[in-house]
C-alpha cells in the first residue's frame, strides 16, 4: 500500500498563504510522481484569528499538531498586530511546546541567484547552520523593576542546560557525518567563550566531550564576531556550524543574504526524536504589501518542502524538488525579488513542477 502522510499547513499572514499554496502544489506533484500521498489539513492560525479571538493558537493546538507527520508554515506577521505578539504566541510556543530543539538552516547559493559577495559562486556558499532552538535568551527569564521610572531595571537571562547543549551538539555531529561533504567533514562551534564565561563554557566543554565520539569529524571553533566576518570573506571555509539560539538567529539572517536573500532561504524547526513533529518554513516575512498581487517569490517555501520531504524519509523526492528548484533559478528566473522574477508566484510553482 502506498505511504500516506498527514501534513498540517499554517498559511499565516500576508503573502504566507500564497507561497504555502505553491509549496503544496509542488508537494502534491512530487507525491503523485513518486507514489505516495499527502493528506493536508489547513489551519487558520495567525494574525486574523488573533484579532478576532485574542488567541494566536487554540488551547489544544499542540495536541492537534502531534497527530501530524509534519508542518508547513507560510509566514507570520500581521500589520494590525503589534510586532512580537505572533512571534511569541505562535512561533515560540510551537517550537517550545513541540520540543523542536533544532533549527536547521541550509545556506546554499542556487545557480543563477545573485550574491552580494564578489567572486563567490555556488561552490563557495554551501554550508549548514545548526541552531539550538529552545534555550538561551528566548526562554523569557527576567523582568522589570520600577518600570517607567528613572530607576528602571530590566533583566533578561540566558539559560543553558547540559541536556540542551549536548543534544544540539550531537545532532550537529551526526548531521555532519550524514552530509559527508566531499571537501571534508568539519563542524565549527560558534560561541563567545572569552566574554560569556559561564553558559558558553558549558557549550565549549560539551562540544569537546562529544567530539571524542565522532573521530571522523574535524572540529573548529569561532567567536561569533569572527564567524560573521569569515562568513562574508570566506564562506567556503564552513561545512556545518553549531551554535546557540541567539547567535544562530543572527548568523542565519546574515547567511540568508549571502545565499541570495530571504526569497530563497528556508529552514526547519526540528524535533529529531522518534514521533517528533517538525515544522518547515521560508525565512522571509509575510510581506503584507504584496498580498494578493501574485508577485511574491515562492522558491523559499518550495525549498522548505524539499526539507520537509527529506525529514519524513522521502529522500528521493526531496532531492528531485531541490534539483528542480536549481534548474528554475538557473535557467528561468530573472531575479529572486518580488515583482522582478519574470513570472508570477503561481507561474514559478508551475515551472518547478515542469522541471521535476
Amino acid at each position: 500500500m502506498p505511504k500516506s502522510y498527514q501534513i498540517a499547513v499554517i498559511g499565516g499572514d500576508g503573502t504566507g498563504p500564497e507561497v504555502a499554496a505553491e509549496g503544496l502544489k509542488v508537494l502534491n506533484a512530487i507525491a503523485k510522481d513518486e507514489g505516495f500521498s499527502c493528506n493536508v489539513t489547513q489551519l487558520d492560525w495567525g494574525g486574523d484569528r488573533y484579532l478576532k479571538s485574542g488567541e494566536a493558537l487554540p488551547a489544544d493546538a499542540l495536541d492537534q499538531l502531534r497527530k501530524f507527520d509534519s508542518i508547513l508554515l507560510g509566514a507570520v506577521g500581521h500589520p494590525k498586530v503589534a510586532p512580537g505578539i505572533l512571534e511569541r504566541k505562535l512561533l515560540l510556543d510551537l517550537r517550545f511546546g513541540l520540543d523542536q530543539y533544532i533549527n536547521l538552516r541550509p545556506v546554499k547559493l542556487f545557480p543563477g541567484v545573485e550574491t552580494p559577495l564578489k567572486g563567490k559562486g555556488p561552490d563557495d556558499i554551501d554550508f549548514v547552520v545548526v541552531r539550538e532552538n529552545t534555550e538561551d535568551l528566548y526562554c523569557g527569564a527576567g523582568g522589570f523593576m520600577h518600570k517607567g521610572t528613572p530607576n528602571e531595571v530590566a533583566t533578561q537571562t540566558a539559560i543553558y542546560t547540559r541536556k540542551g547543549c549536548e543534544r544540539a551538539i550531537r545532532y550537529a555531529f551526526e548531521y555532519t557525518q550524514r552530509r559527508n561533504n566531499p571537501k571534508g567533514k568539519k563542524l565549527t562551534l560558534v560561541a563567545k567563550t572569552n566574554v560569556l564565561t559561564t553558559g558558553h563554557d558549558l557549550w565549549w566543554r560539551a562540544f569537546q566531550e562529544c567530539a571524542v565520539d565522532y573521530p571522523d569529524v574535524e572540529t573548529d571553533y569561532n567567536h561569533v564576531d569572527a564567524c560573521c566576518m569569515w562568513i562574508v570573506k570566506n564562506p567556503e571555509f564552513y561545512d556545518v556550524i553549531v551554535t546557540t539560539n541567539m547567535f544562530g538567529d543572527i548568523i542565519t539572517d546574515l547567511s540568508g543574504m549571502i545565499q541570495g536573500g530571504m526569497g530563497v532561504a528556508a529552514g526547519g524547526n526540528i524535533n529529531p526524536e522518534p514521533g517528533g513533529v517538525s515544522m518547515f518554513e521560508p525565512m522571509g516575512g509575510s510581506a503584507p504589501k504584496y498580498t494578493g498581487q501574485g508577485v511574491i517569490n515562492p522558491i523559499a517555501t518550495i525549498n522548505a518542502v524539499s526539507m520537509l520531504l527529506d525529514r519524513i524519509g522521502e529522500t528521493k523526492a526531496a532531492d528531485r524538488v531541490m534539483q528542480a528548484i536549481m534548474k528554475v533559478t538557473g535557467t528561468k528566473m530573472k531575479s529572486q525579488s518580488a515583482g522582478k522574477m519574470g513570472y508570477s508566484t503561481s507561474e514559478v510553482g508551475d515551472l518547478v513542477i515542469d522541471a521535476l
